[in-house]
């Protein structure tokens, strides 16, 4: 152990000595310069000497990396290979979705970048080791076909048959009977990757670079790299290429765009009350992202929900509210009661009692202003104040129940006698909540009163029981607005009709009349000659 302590120092040493004598400008060559880039940028995160352990790197989950032990988990090399530099700097460039890793490319320069590489390299004496060898891997091109039902079903096929539905389940929303128990290499808990929301893939969404993740494994983690299969012919490379076509599939064609308004078509015959009614299946759905509640104590940074996706519908009496969000479990959740512990107990938080797993509901909040807000003043968007609070409607998985209240603070909810009508449905990983209320109510001191054609203010909030959240522990968005939209009047369609037939016929009118002047004047010209 002394030996290969002594030699691991020695290559430290010389890895150094290299840096610090790099030709100027050369590829992630100049330390002394990186080091001033990762002191200033890098340390709060992965601390002083990369570890892994910065200031804030207790209040992350997934924890910031640990550069000491060169295991990374987005590369071009082989599992268990060092990642090459340009491996390094793309996910400087990039980021990592789903983690707190932003992107750095336009906040630092090229320079600064290529250099912090430079510097990473520093703190493990494996990059000096000159018997490892840093080969990218050959990749070959995905084959057409990739979104035929024939190249889907068999990427299906592949999924259920080397096991990828145990950690990530049915559906792939992760939710598979072997996520409680995943942990990294570290022992910090992890989740498995929810597959309908690509745009939280590390390493990219593309089917390209699903399929490169599927070729090398994400070290460090549970997920492993398939490339032996293909060597131990169980599958072919094409074969690979399909699983990862059906991955891509499982997400919405387009990275969902956030818009800040939420428009509720007007419908004939009443608004669908079930979850899951096929009218539903015709209404546009918006994307709303969430993020952990930090301003007020308990704050949490590590949310179970990142999003939930809206849709609304009115027939001028009542409004319906679909809200649908991806959810590992279905809270409260004994079998998920470790991994809860684990997470406590791994993402810091600044209660003041000793963290304790317990099981707890999962839960939404939609909010709105009492009343419509007639310029843009709205109540502060974290559930209201004492002096202005704000109208909620409050869901629970158990009981399995909604109320309305009144918001005065986090820690302040006033139930309202009247609640709006609420049905949940729980399939494979996902909730689907839909509230019903009418538009106008009795009471208009408390209660918001719906208008068409008004701009309504809306947020959300979500707590996720098996993941620890309750009380100031949850999920979060910002205020967004809501819009009743108007029926068209049947006299906008009319009357450019109207108008086209009423210039369609002057225009005959004067075309027949220019037609009769011109053989009377043809006539007269003759005469005269």
């Amino acid at each position: 152990m002394i030996e290969r302590g002594l030699a691991l120092g020695l290559a430290l040493a010389v890895a150094l000595v290299r840096g610090a004598f790099a030709a100027p400008g050369s590829l992630a060559q100049d330390t002394t310069a990186g080091k001033r880039v990762y002191v200033k940028w890098c340390a709060g995160c992965h601390g002083e000497t990369g570890s892994g352990d910065g200031p804030a790197a207790s209040a992350m989950l997934p924890p910031p990396r640990n550069f000491t032990g060169a295991i990374y988990k987005i590369r071009t090399t082989a599992s268990g290979q060092l990642p090459t530099d340009a491996d390094l700097l793309r996910a400087i460039d990039e980021g990592l979705p789903g983690s707190a890793m932003p992107a750095w490319k336009g906040r630092l320069t090229d320079a600064e970048r290529r250099d912090v590489v430079a510097y990473l390299k520093t703190f493990s004496a494996f990059f000096a080791d000159t018997s490892q060898h840093v080969v990218r891997l050959q990749f070959s091109s995905p084959p057409g076909g990739g979104t035929s039902t024939a190249a889907l079903r068999e990427g299906r096929l592949f999924y259920d048959s080397i096991g990828c539905r145990k950690c990530h389940g049915d559906q792939g929303r992760g939710d598979g009977p072997s996520a409680p128990t995943l942990k990294d290499d570290a022992g910090f808990p992890i989740f498995a990757a929810d597959l309908h929301q690509s745009w939280r893939f590390r390493g990219g969404n593309t089917v390209t670079e699903i399929y490169r993740r599927l070729r090398t494994g994400l070290d460090g983690t549970p997920m492993p790299s398939f490339s032996d299969l293909i060597d131990q012919k169980f599958l072919t490379d094409e074969q690979l290429w399909r699983l990862a076509q059906y991955v891509r599939s499982l997400s919405p064609p387009e990275l969902p765009a956030v818009r800040d308004v939420l428009h509720a078509r007007q419908i004939t015959g009443a608004v669908p009350t079930a979850p899951d009614d096929s009218v539903w299946a015709r209404a546009d759905r918006y994307w709303f992202p969430l993020v952990g509640q930090v301003i007020r104590k308990a704050r949490w940074f590590a949310p179970g929900v990142s999003g939930v996706w809206v849709q609304a519908l009115h027939d001028g009496q009542t409004l319906a509210l679909r809200v649908s969000w991806d959810d590992r479990t279905q809270s409260p959740d004994t079998v998920w009661l470790a991994f809860e512990q684990r997470l406590l107990q791994t993402v810091a938080s600044d209660d003041s009692g000793a963290p304790r797993a317990e099981p707890w509901p999962d839960q939404l909040a939609v909010q709105f202003p009492r009343r419509i807000p007639a310029g843009i003043e709205r109540p502060y968007f974290l559930m209201g104040a004492a002096t202005d609070p704000v109208y909620q409607w409050r869901w629970t998985s158990a009981p399995r129940r909604a109320v309305a209240g009144l918001a005065r603070g986090i820690e302040r909810f006033d139930t309202l006698p009247a609640a709006p009508a609420a049905a949940a449905a729980y399939e494979h990983g996902e909730w689907r909540v839909v509230f019903t209320r009418a538009l106008a109510t009795p009471d208009t001191a408390n209660e918001v009163q719906f208008e068409t054609g008004r701009a309504i203010p809306m947020a959300f909030f979500a707590w996720d029981g098996s993941s620890g959240e309750h009380g100031s522990r949850m999920a979060v968005s910002t205020w967004y607005f809501l819009a009743l939209d108007r029926p068209t009047p049947p006299g906008v369609f009319i009357s450019p009709v109207v108008a086209m037939l009423v210039t369609l016929g002057l225009g005959l009118v004067v075309v027949r009349r220019a037609q009769r002047r011109v053989p009377t004047r043809s006539a007269s010209i003759n005469r005269k000659v």
